[in-house]
């Protein structure tokens, strides 16, 4: 880069080449959603047979490559808007110091020097001399006038600006001033040029068809060395993202954005993009998926890269005793074992919600949008069946107690069904059963289940979740929704309606331990939209637990104090006092609730689909 290849640049033909790139990007997003999606369920709808099934797996495969080109050339396309924006500005201020040159009548140099002409105060009947100044990045004169390899330090410095404004000739000094301004335009477009070729460079996809996970880990890296240089960009975007978490901010922040703009955010930024409640479900997905791939990617790395572990016990080689732990075992065990299980958990409940995905159009079944992803703490996974800004009727699953990312499975199948029973009741309406695996739960029964921090920490997450969703919908008329909280979600349930305005139309407490109030009533959805199922107490003992802990209503903070067991007697929402409506159930243990075809999931489902009449009662 110098100052003649910046004066014939065009950073117009950098931005052109960023909006190709996402042209292929929008065109793969498309055909990834139809691959795994649209043409998937069409073809389980109507066909059978192993070449479907052969088929299916084809278009998994092809699916995957449309995804990867999909980020790739968003990356790519993020990446030449910054380095256009970068050229831009370099560019306008050398026009800008070009021009304020011509109208002094100076002259440009093909190598950025400014000729200044004579000018000044007559001594012996001359004017003094004009001459030629070379600009410094600096902001220190140079060429002929000063030699910059002198400029030992700022006092250097601070004489020679001295010395420019005494010079005889005026002139001088305002070339001067030029010249630095068209060096420092060079060095700015120098400096975006060393940074970004590199990376553009490194924007290559192997020559094979097969997206691994080292394509997966190579995106990742990717992204990070592309945010890196992106920052000024990202920063000169105004307005920058809310600080807050509040829904209705984010969603009007995300409509603000450009398209570009948009763009940029979720090439380079996934996961805050992915977590932001009130963004569209689509944009959330877009993001969570990427995420989830990279990780993914991550992750299997890392467990591959693991070596074997050694056999625990090996011969003594004496009669007593005949073995011995072997010390190799015991190395492997301190520096492999904590970190092999982090990721055999996550890996299985990201292959949980991967197997969702390619079950679309499985006895009917939606498209599903993965609208939280996060391995943190226990593990995030916010996935639906359907797209709950479009929907007639919503549900919301809180799950309990040992809940974290490796239950994904079992709970997105629960949700599943609940679908396929809902959409067999509301004909020609939209449904949508969502899984909201979006906080840490109690990892064991006694004493952490028996405590309700949980359940406070977790309401706040929770209500701007479901106000982010009604405000998608276009307000608390345009969706009948329903919130689920199976054992302590239900607890979770309670203390985000005691927090705040839990946007809820009906509320289904099941094998609930308690719900943090004493009578129905007390919640937002009010005592005739509460519903309750519960096992008889020796197929489902949590009930009576909860009532043991005093999850079952407001407890003051003395009786926090008091010993496990004290508390006894509040209302848990299965009790009549309560006032819940009970609903008939045939589960047979605390986690049968949602058996295939069974009559609970079919109650559930008549509330869902608001089919109250259908109920049966307890």
């Amino acid at each position: 880069m110098d100052y003649a290849t910046l004066k014939a640049l065009k950073p117009s033909e950098f931005t052109e080449a960023a909006d190709g790139y996402q042209s292929v990007s929008a065109m793969a997003d498309h055909a990834y959603g139809s691959a795994e999606g649209r043409i998937t369920a069409r073809l389980r709808s109507g066909l059978s047979g192993a070449a479907v099934n052969e088929a299916l797996v084809q278009l998994r495969g092809l699916a995957q490559n449309f995804h990867y080109t999909q980020v790739e050339c968003g990356l790519a396309a993020t990446s030449l808007n910054a380095l256009a924006a970068s050229f831009t500005e370099a560019k306008r201020k050398l026009d800008a110091a070009v021009s304020d040159a011509e109208a002094q009548k100076f002259s440009v140099g093909a190598d950025g020097s400014v000729s200044y002409p004579p000018g000044g105060t007559e001594k012996d009947g001359k004017l003094p001399d004009g001459g030629t100044v070379t600009g410094s990045a600096k902001g220190k004169p140079s060429g002929n006038v000063i030699d910059p390899t002198k400029d030992a330090n700022d006092l250097s410095g601070a004489l020679e600006r001295q010395a420019a404004n005494i010079h005889p000739n005026p002139n001088f000094g305002k070339a001067v001033e030029i010249a630095n301004r068209i060096a420092q335009a060079v060095a700015e477009a120098t400096e975006a040029d060393t940074q970004w070729a590199p990376r553009l460079r490194k924007l290559k996809a192997d020559d094979d068809l097969t997206v691994s996970d080292s394509d997966w880990a190579d995106v990742q890296a990717d992204t990070g060395e592309v945010r890196a240089g992106a920052k000024d960009y990202l920063d000169h975007i105004k307005p920058p993202p809310p600080k807050g978490s509040d829904p209705k901010a984010n969603a009007d922040w995300w409509k603000g954005l450009s398209p570009d703009e948009q763009s940029a955010y979720l090439s380079l930024n996934g996961a805050q993009v992915g977590a932001m409640d009130g963004l569209p479900s689509v944009v959330r997905d877009e993001a969570n998926r990427t995420v989830l791939a990279e990780k993914h990617g991550e992750f299997q790395l890392r467990l591959n890269a693991i070596p074997p572990q050694p056999q625990k016990y090996v011969p003594s080689g004496r009669d007593y005793p005949a073995v011995v732990l072997n010390p190799a075992w015991s190395e492997w065990d301190k520096k492999y074992a904590k970190d092999k299980e982090f990721l055999d958990k996550n890996l299985k409940g990201m292959n949980a919600i991967q197997d969702r995905f390619n079950a679309t159009g499985k006895e009917g079944l939606p498209e599903a949008y993965l609208l939280g992803f996060d391995t943190g703490g226990g593990g995030r996974a916010i996935v639906a069946n359907g797209n709950p800004d479009t929907a007639d009727h919503t549900a919301v699953f809180v799950p309990g107690t040992y809940t974290d990312i490796t239950k994904s499975g079992d709970y997105i199948h629960h949700m599943s069904e609940l679908w396929k029973e809902t959409h067999a009741k509301a004909p020609g309406q939209d449904v949508s059963t969502i899984t909201w695996i979006g906080y840490d739960a109690p990892q064991s029964i006694v004493p952490e289940a028996m405590k309700k921090h949980y359940a406070e920490t977790a309401a706040p997450d929770l209500n701007r979740f479901m106000q982010g969703l009604e405000n998608l919908q276009g307000g608390d008329e345009k969706s009948h929704t329903t919130i689920i909280g199976h054992s302590y979600g239900s607890t979770v349930l309670g203390a985000a309606s005691n927090a705040g305005d839990l946007r809820a139309d009906d509320m289904i407490a099941v094998g609930s331990p308690g719900m943090l109030v004493e009578h129905a009533k007390d919640l937002d959805a009010g005592e005739g939209h509460v519903w309750s199922q519960a096992a008889s107490t020796l197929d489902d003992q949590v009930p009576l637990g909860g009532k043991v802990a005093g999850l079952g209503g407001p407890t003051d903070w003395w009786e926090d104090m008091l010993p496990f067991g004290t508390v006894w007697g509040s209302n848990v929402p299965s009790d009549e006092a309560f006032g819940a409506n009970i609903m008939a159930n045939d589960a047979d243990s605390h986690t049968d609730y949602w058996r295939d075809h069974s009559l609970s999931i079919e109650n559930q489902a008549n509330v869902v689909a608001g089919r109250y009449d259908k109920v049966q009662r307890g």
